[in-house]
């Protein structure tokens, strides 16, 4: 029987609240032997995966292969809705990555931006938006906190399958810098960008950008293509010659592309005992090689597996 099929009402509701101690707590006793990640999926049940939305999913098209981009809404109501108008005008089509830093951020957008004779139109969407840095914290927002605290926040967990971080004092929930996170470049004023310069995180969480930076969303695959562009030469890892950018062949909303052409995803809930016990897996790894397991893990160090969906 797998263990988690003993765990109590009381326990499923407790993580409803977002009392991910408790149920780590009831996973540790049930299991007589701790369990693998791999294990932990293993055993996992269809309904402990969601399917991307094609409204909220953005595919990255280059050269080398597909990135799939999953939007925020819940976080960037104004930037999502910005980026969906961008993609159906073909914004972003032709241009390329203008930035790769190492260890911090690749970056793409409008090479020519700062030329008004040469910036590429943007037709019916906004070049700039209010900040969405964080948003107020309310009943219908789910949050399964992690128990072991951080440095940048009161509190961090999982809300709507992304790293996020809240203060309960405030009233305030945001999403997290961490690794695959994408967000809306700015200038200085906090309303200066809307989405058409967006940057990924390919390197050590900069967490230190959370609320100072709208979060757009999260790469769900081809951090691979992304991670290995070739490091810029210029200040801040910029592309100092224009045959060094990778350019984009097309940006594009899932809901916009036949059918045949998608690609299809499903991302592990994070709202559910399964995502427990692979937290668990984490924070206690008792694969053969350790010899002694952390007992601790941090937000950005707590994956989200996303696979194939399987054939039934």
């Amino acid at each position: 029987m797998n263990p988690l099929s003993r765990t109590s009402a009381a326990v499923r509701c407790a993580l409803a609240a977002g009392a991910l101690s408790l149920v780590l707590s009831a996973i540790t006793h049930a299991e007589s032997k701790p369990r693998t990640m791999q294990q932990v999926l293993e055993a996992s049940k269809p309904s402990d995966w969601r399917s991307l939305d094609p409204q909220d999913t953005l595919y990255l098209d280059l050269a080398a292969g597909r990135v799939v981009i999953e939007l925020a809404p819940a976080f960037a109501p104004l930037h999502a809705e910005n980026l969906r108008t961008m993609a159906r005008e073909h914004y972003f089509d032709g241009l390329a990555f203008v930035r790769a830093q190492d260890g911090f951020v690749v970056q793409w957008g409008d090479p020519e931006a700062e030329d008004k004779d040469k910036a590429r139109p943007l037709g019916k969407a906004s070049r700039t938006l209010a900040p969405e840095f964080e948003r107020a914290t309310s009943k219908d927002l789910s949050f399964t906190t992690l128990p072991d605290g951080d440095v940048y926040a009161p509190e961090v967990g999982f809300s709507e399958g992304f790293p996020a971080a809240r203060d309960a004092r405030a009233s305030k929930t945001w999403l997290a810098h961490c690794y695959g996170m994408v967000g809306a470049g700015r200038d200085n004023a906090p309303e200066s960008g809307g989405g058409t310069e967006l940057y990924v995180v390919i390197g050590h969480a900069p967490r230190q950008l959370d609320r100072n930076v709208a979060i757009v969303g999260r790469v769900v695959q081809g951090m691979d293509l992304l991670a290995s562009l070739p490091r810029g030469g210029g200040p801040m890892g910029f592309y100092e010659k224009p045959e060094q950018r990778t350019a984009i062949k097309t940006v594009r909303l899932a809901s916009d592309v036949p059918e045949s052409a998608r690609t299809p995803l499903e991302v592990l809930r994070t709202d559910t005992p399964t995502f427990a016990a692979l937290v668990e897996s984490r924070r206690n790894r008792r694969d053969d090689w350790y010899h002694v397991p952390a007992g601790k893990i941090d937000l950005c160090s707590v994956p989200i597996p996303v696979r194939t969906p399987p054939a039934r």
